[in-house]
């Protein structure tokens, strides 16, 4: 189970990040920051934000603290920047331009404090041409490439929630550029800087390997053809007579001959490295698989290296023996959630907090932060 209290542990410990309130992507690497240790502050405005998730169920606001600020109105900047003097980090996700006119970019926040990583996330980039347009995850996929990837042949592109652009190509490469100008700001001579985390970018450096492929011939540029995009029988997902579903990752032949076996294929069947007679394949395997319902597959192939996998729901997950072995769920504050990643020996992470509430923890923040004009905003906790 995990621990209560706020006293950051971790790698991060010690390091002061200042987040001003998004959603999305910006949240969810900050979440991630903390989550590794850091003192993570987050900038609510009164009101809340637009859209989201209610502040006392939004999980990517989990071991961080909050403080109420009205950058709008006269001296919310000059909080803001009082709190950027005492930080390491800042991030912030709004469209460019947005704040400097609110008088936290860039210039006056590196002009406080020299060292300070200045986290930008975006869609699309600090500049180009659709740098000030709106957009969503899904657009930024689309226009990468990585979305045409996803789904079966002669069908339309399978969207794969928000994971991919959103907070593997958006929320990890902030995670990652913050944490390596941070280390470059505290090497000797060194000094902050901005970094400029486009979903754009990250997702399409995502697809590197498959450009490789895609230049040599071994990659189609046509989703549901290919190895790894469902293309091949041998890796993809095959319904059950209940409904559920199995997951078939046999690439190597060593893994396929196994699961060629388990399964039943005979030596009649369909030879695997032949395109040409995947779709047969596929139906012989599809066939197969039908005739058992999942948890019936799931014990056939326990215990083999046929890589077969069952489908499990989000809430299953959490149930399955070797998740439940590695705790990779915990239960904080009644809520089942996947527990912080990755693992460090010497230095252990953990859930400590839940969701921070907006503006709960000014007068912690003030206090420890040795910021005393951040009491003029009160405490103002909603929820």
């Amino acid at each position: 189970m995990a621990t209560t209290g706020h006293r950051p542990r971790g790698p991060l410990a010690g390091v002061r990040v200042v987040e001003l309130a998004g959603i999305g992507p910006g949240p969810f690497a900050a979440m991630l920051l903390a989550d590794l240790g850091a003192d993570v502050v987050r900038v609510d405005r009164p009101g809340g934000t637009v859209i989201g998730v209610e502040p006392a169920s939004d999980l990517t606001n989990r071991n961080k603290r909050s403080v109420l600020v009205d950058l709008k109105a006269e001296g919310g900047a000059g909080q803001v920047l009082d709190l950027v003097g005492r930080a390491d980090v800042l991030i912030e996700g709004y469209r460019p331009g947005v704040a400097e006119r609110l008088g936290v970019g860039p210039g006056p926040c590196l002009e406080r404090n020299p060292k300070l990583v200045y986290g930008r996330m975006t869609g699309w980039g600090q500049d180009g041409p659709l740098a000030g347009r709106a957009g969503h995850d899904i657009g930024y996929i689309a226009l990468t490439g990585t979305l045409s990837m996803i789904g079966r042949s002669g069908e339309p592109p399978t969207v794969p929630a928000n994971l991919v652009g959103d907070y593997a190509g958006g929320s990890l490469y902030l995670v990652v550029g913050v944490l390596a100008a941070l280390q470059h700001a505290r090497t000797p001579g060194g000094q902050g800087q901005v970094v400029d985390a486009a979903i754009v970018d990250g997702a399409a450096h995502l697809a590197t390997m498959i450009h490789g492929m895609l230049a040599e011939g071994s990659w189609q540029d046509r989703r549901g053809s290919n190895l790894l995009d469902g293309g091949c029988p041998f890796y993809g997902a095959y319904e059950t007579s209940d409904g559920g579903h199995m997951a078939v990752g046999a690439l190597e032949p060593r893994f396929y001959e196994e699961f060629a076996g388990i399964i039943g294929l005979g030596d009649d069947a369909p030879d695997r490295d032949d395109p040409g007679r995947w779709e047969e394949l596929r139906a012989l395997v599809a066939g197969r698989f039908a005739t058992r319902t999942r948890a019936e597959w799931t014990e056939v192939f326990e215990g083999t290296d046929a890589c077969v996998a069952p489908v499990l729901s989000l809430r299953e997950a959490p149930e399955h023996p070797h998740l439940a072995a590695r705790s990779t769920y915990v239960e904080h504050g009644g809520v089942t959630q996947p527990a912080p990643a990755p693992r460090f020996s010497a230095t252990p992470v953990s859930v400590r907090t839940g969701p921070a509430l907006p503006g709960a923890d000014t007068e912690a923040v003030a206090a420890d932060w040795d910021l005393p004009g951040l009491l003029s905003t009160g405490k103002g906790a909603a929820g």
